[in-house]
């Protein structure tokens, strides 16, 4: 299976995943400017994996890219606000993230095999066992962390941040580790406790 491609056919299914995610009606500030946030989302994850895996196959980039793609089309509410409906949502939510970048990459020229691989990493398949999708879901991890954490913290009690970033910290590589405890210091002074806090135990 093909892992690296011409650059001209990663720039297209690039071109076309950003022009989908364009499309997010909510918009966030992004240095100063307001943008559509699945477009943030996806560029960000794309710097994230440059940092954390330079090396990453043209399969991988793209996961990256399309891991939030057309979010906006599942919103939370449409699903039941208990935590089986969450656990629907979630896992409503990678197959069409998976079915999205399938027929873009379908549409760019990419093989059956290719696009397979694409959605079985953008679904986390196998986390753990797989580096791909591991990779993938640190960099979630690490975009959250770096970018959405602090207002994120803001809503909810110093007991339930403690128990999000555990879990989260769970789902991590040792790569992912590292690159965390990175950016911990750049944190709120509460929220830097909190994390120190749930990482050790203490």
């Amino acid at each position: 299976m093909t892992t690296n491609a011409p650059a001209d056919r990663l720039a297209a299914i690039f071109a076309r995943i950003d022009a989908e995610n364009a499309q997010d009606p909510t918009t966030i500030d992004d240095a100063g400017t307001l943008r559509p946030q699945a477009l943030v989302y996806g560029e960000r994850m794309t710097v994230r994996l440059a940092t954390l895996s330079p090396e990453a196959s043209d399969l991988v980039r793209i996961a990256a890219r399309a891991q939030h793609v057309r979010r906006f089309d599942m919103p939370r509410g449409s699903y039941p606000m208990d935590k089986p409906g969450y656990f629907a949502w979630r896992n409503a939510l990678k197959i069409h993230h998976a079915e999205v970048v399938g027929r873009l990459m379908a549409e760019t020229g990419w093989n059956e095999d290719e696009i397979a691989r694409v959605g079985s990493i953008v679904r986390k398949e196998r986390l753990k066992r797989d580096p791909d999708a591991q990779t993938i879901e640190d960099c979630a991890a690490l975009v959250f962390l770096e970018h959405e954490f602090a207002a994120f913290g803001a809503k909810y009690t110093d007991e339930k941040i403690v128990d999000i970033v555990a879990k989260t910290w769970a789902k991590m590589s040792e790569a992912g580790h590292a690159a965390a405890l990175e950016l911990v210091p750049s944190l709120p002074e509460r929220l830097r406790a909190l994390t120190v806090k749930a990482v050790t135990g203490a």
